[in-house]
């Protein structure tokens, strides 16, 4: 038993002796008997002492021999053994106060032999339930303490299941920057575009930069998720040119609210590669965040062509990352959805709760 337990179990049993003793006094005064007051509140008092000296015993040996499981009879004697030694203890010091303090006023009192014989017979049943009671107290304690454990647990698994998610999608994004913009700007180079190409590095270095700060933040601004979304978009703007429109419809008002980190990038470039990119004169990207209530909503639309039924309930890698992290952040509390869109395109949905920092 560690010494840290010893003030809460000592304030438990003072606690019941405080009640115990109260409840006797005040209830001889009401039926008008008449005792010496001081010593039957303190001999009650001081009643449950050996119980309280007691109770780390019954609880290691608890945990060492748990009624709950098969003890078999050696687990189940040391219990029967260790509940009557405890209660001839008992009987012993509440005979021994009972001699001392003589608080019923028994005068010449009973030899102390006579006072253990009845005192041991008296207490026998409750030295019983009370042997039962700290045992199922204690279950019931180590239970809940192994339950806020494992809760602890899942959460640092859950934490580093979500951070490992995290670090997957930036190893997937980068490799994408790296070639598609390294790319588009061998085609500046060769075009003579020279001063455009310099821009797309510049835009190149300061996302990776970006990247690489964010450290392991899991939930961001939508504010910072939208600035960092601009400086990619940024770099697509000057792949695609007068190809591809970008269209953000987000209230001031919410970007403040707190979304996963890098949640938007991936759901852009899947609009960009499936849509936009597939048509010859390019498409639009529109970009919404809304509130309704405690929910806020996040959705990606391009114009390009539908999606196939089946590329709908198998999505791609991106979206595949992007659903697992959602699940691990927020549990059921989110949802992601891939559709058509019902005049033309390609519509992707984030609903999950609103939430803003402390």
């Amino acid at each position: 038993m560690k010494s840290r337990l010893w003030l809460p179990i000592s304030l438990v049993w003072l606690g019941l002796g405080l009640v115990n003793a109260t409840q006797i006094v005040a209830g001889m005064r009401v039926v008008g008997m008449h005792h010496h007051w001081t010593a039957l509140f303190f001999s009650w008092l001081l009643s449950w002492a050996v119980w309280a000296c007691a109770t780390p015993l019954v609880l290691g040996l608890a945990r060492r021999f748990p009624p709950t499981r098969a003890t078999g009879w050696k687990g189940w004697s040391i219990h029967a053994a260790a509940c009557a030694a405890i209660g001839l203890a008992d009987a012993l010091w509440v005979a021994f106060l009972q001699w001392s303090l003589d608080p019923l006023g028994c005068s010449p009192c009973s030899p102390f032999r006579y006072l253990a014989v009845g005192s041991f017979y008296e207490r026998f049943h409750i030295d019983i339930i009370t042997y039962v009671a700290i045992i199922a107290v204690g279950h019931t304690v180590d239970s809940l303490q192994r339950l806020a454990q494992r809760d602890a647990e899942a959460a640092r698994l859950s934490a580093e299941l979500s951070k490992a998610q995290l670090d997957a999608l930036r190893r997937q994004i980068e490799p994408h920057f790296l070639f598609n913009t390294l790319n588009g700007i061998s085609g500046l180079v060769r075009q003579g575009q020279h001063g455009a190409a310099v821009d797309m590095i510049a835009g190149l270095s300061e996302l990776l930069r970006r990247l690489l700060e964010d450290g392991d933040r899991q939930l961001v601004p939508l504010a910072e998720e939208l600035s960092f979304l601009q400086r990619y978009l940024d770099l697509q703007v000057m792949r695609f040119g007068d190809r591809l429109d970008v269209r953000l419809d987000v209230p001031v008002d919410l970007y403040g609210a707190l979304v996963p980190n890098l949640i938007l990038q991936p759901l852009v470039e899947n609009a960009i590669v499936h849509g936009v990119g597939l048509r010859a004169e390019g498409g639009a990207i529109r970009i919404a965040a809304a509130r309704n209530g405690d929910a806020l909503t996040l959705s990606v639309h391009n114009d390009g062509p539908s999606l196939p039924e089946r590329a709908i309930e198998t999505p791609g890698v991106g979206i595949a990352n992007t659903r697992g992290r959602l699940q691990t952040l927020y549990g059921g509390e989110c949802t992601l959805e891939v559709r058509n869109h019902r005049i033309a395109g390609v519509e992707t949905v984030i609903r999950l709760p609103y939430q803003v920092e402390a």
